[in-house]
């Protein structure tokens, strides 16, 4: 059982890395009973990867989890709908760069809904922001940790550079002082994450046009603000105080982390691409312009595909209509959230044939369940089951630091269980092992849908997956059947084999599996 204020009891042993400390220490929340996530959303320049909605369907777990303790979540994901690859590409295909960013934008919510991904609280887009930007911005300013750029005749440029050097703190997310054990996370996180400990090219991150100005004071100082660049059309610039141009690509978040997260910045997400620059000097701007930023860090790994990064600048981006082409999208969110957040992800052939077994086990035990017990428990009671309630060793592994291997191997044991049950079941009625069955069928649904993989729920039931349409639409299915095979039953006594074997055929062309057992006839869809 929750406690008084509806938090679950486990949630006081959730524990969390935090990137700034690469530490694993105990999650408290700023304000009880709630918490509040940024996380950074597309640049929405092409079509999206599986290696871009990795970080959505890590995050929508760490989401789900904080919200099956009982936390109350204000989730927050931004668009960047204007940056210089949004422009030049924009440019170069005859179009408006708004509405290629929309386009896309718009591809990217088509992604993360079919993956299952919750949407956000709220989806701000940086264009949305300029006013909150500039106002961030003076602040900068005025706390004496940014300067403005002039011509040679003090006209303004439109360019606004961050003062590293008046920032002491600057580097406190990505360059740690050494410790006497740092963990194996870490330590992956410093040799492939790019940070200030590792300067120079990174293939990963190309460098803002804008950060290579001969006008900074420092090579470490970063754009807030910066002039158009010839190219840039009239409706891509903004008139401000310190000139006419647009945002650098870090202030964007500390505008908009602020806008809505004032007072309940908990956690601020991203991939671990992100951790540096971004992240670093995000952390550095919102703190120089006196707001707090987040309270902890947290990264997701990448997907690889044969040990390299994901992207398309690499040439081996698998983009998301291409993979759904070819299996559900239940199996490749299944993929995609196999491994804990902090993990790479290696994908192949063998990770997408390993979620379709997961499919098939998890799909046979919760249909012969239901069969055994006449009835499927309802969505409503699925969601309703507490942390508190739930296996514990499937809330162990949640609760350290979101660990997902852990957690999915909680959930087969559970249906190694079940499956005990309905083989000491067989055809019999008895109480206490309907009882039994009945736990251990909610308890592996409830773990699927905190992991957003109950096969029952949205999407999977609704997309045109194996389980069918909607929660209504599947109940009558599955009585229309029943009464088929009831049919078939009532032929078969009768000695009609002729009839028997024609509802058979009409079934097996409808996509519908039916095996016959000593207990009678049970089904499934193909």
């Amino acid at each position: 059982m929750a406690g008084n204020n509806g938090i679950a009891n486990v949630a006081v042993d959730l524990k969390l890395y935090d990137t700034a400390t690469h530490e694993i220490s105990r999650f408290e929340p700023l304000q009880p009973g709630k918490v509040g996530m940024y996380v950074c959303g597309a640049t929405v320049q092409s079509s999206p990867h599986i290696g871009h909605i990795r970080a959505g369907v890590a995050f929508d777990i760490i989401r789900r989890w904080f919200e099956r303790l009982g936390y109350k979540v204000t989730f927050i994901r931004n668009v960047t709908d204007i940056d210089d690859k949004i422009l030049d590409k924009a440019a170069a295909a005859g179009q408006k760069w708004w509405a290629r960013a929309y386009h896309y934008e718009r591809e990217f919510t088509d992604a993360y809904n079919k993956l299952g991904v919750l949407p956000p609280t709220y989806e701000p887009r940086a264009t949305g922001h300029i006013l909150d930007m500039i106002h961030l911005i003076e602040r900068i300013i005025d706390n004496g940790h940014a300067y403005v750029i002039r011509d040679e005749n003090g006209e303004l440029t439109g360019d606004v550079y961050f003062d590293v050097a008046s920032w002491p703190h600057y580097g406190e997310l990505t360059h740690q002082k050494q410790t006497a054990e740092v963990d194996e996370a870490a330590e992956v996180a410093d040799r492939m994450g790019p940070s200030v400990d590792a300067t120079g090219d990174d293939k990963y991150n190309p460098v803002d046009p804008a950060d290579m100005s001969e006008n900074k004071r420092d090579p470490r100082d970063f754009a807030l603000w910066k002039r158009p660049k010839p190219t840039d059309p009239i409706d891509a610039r903004w008139k401000t105080p310190f000139g006419v141009g647009r945002p650098g690509w870090h202030i964007e978040c500390s505008a908009m982390s602020y806008r809505y997260l004032d007072g309940m910045f908990d956690i601020h997400g991203g991939g671990l691409d992100l951790r540096f620059p971004h992240h670093e000097n995000e952390m550095a701007q919102t703190r120089a312009a006196g707001y707090k930023s987040a309270n902890r860090w947290m990264h997701s790994a990448w997907v690889t595909a044969k040990g390299e990064k994901m992207s398309k600048s690499l040439g081996n981006g698998l983009s998301v209509p291409a993979v759904l082409a070819e299996h559900s999208a239940w199996v490749v969110r299944y993929a995609l959230g196999s491994v804990q957040y902090r993990s790479m992800l290696e994908w192949s052939d063998q990770t997408l044939n390993e979620a379709q077994a997961a499919y098939d086990r998890i799909m046979n035990f919760i249909e012969h369940a239901a069969d055994a017990l006449g009835e499927q428990p309802s969505r409503d009671e699925i969601t309703a089951v507490s942390a508190d309630d739930l296996p514990a060793d499937f809330t162990a592994a949640m609760n350290d630091d979101v660990n997902v291997s852990r957690a999915t191997a909680a959930i087969f044991t559970q249906i190694r269980e079940g499956n005990t049950l309905l083989a000491k079941l067989g055809g019999s009625s008895d109480t206490d092992t309907l009882r039994d069955l009945r736990s251990a069928l909610v308890n592996v649904r409830a773990m699927l849908d905190t992991l957003g993989l109950d096969p029952l729920a949205d999407p999977w039931i609704g997309s045109g997956d194996e389980t069918g349409g909607s929660n209504a639409a599947a109940d009558t299915l599955a009585k229309l059947i029943d009464a088929q095979l009831q049919a078939r039953a009532d032929a078969r006594k009768a000695k009609d084999f002729a009839k028997a074997d024609e509802i058979r055929d009409s079934l097996t062309a409808l996509g519908v599996t039916i095996e016959d057992g000593p207990s009678g006839s049970t089904w499934s869809l193909n």
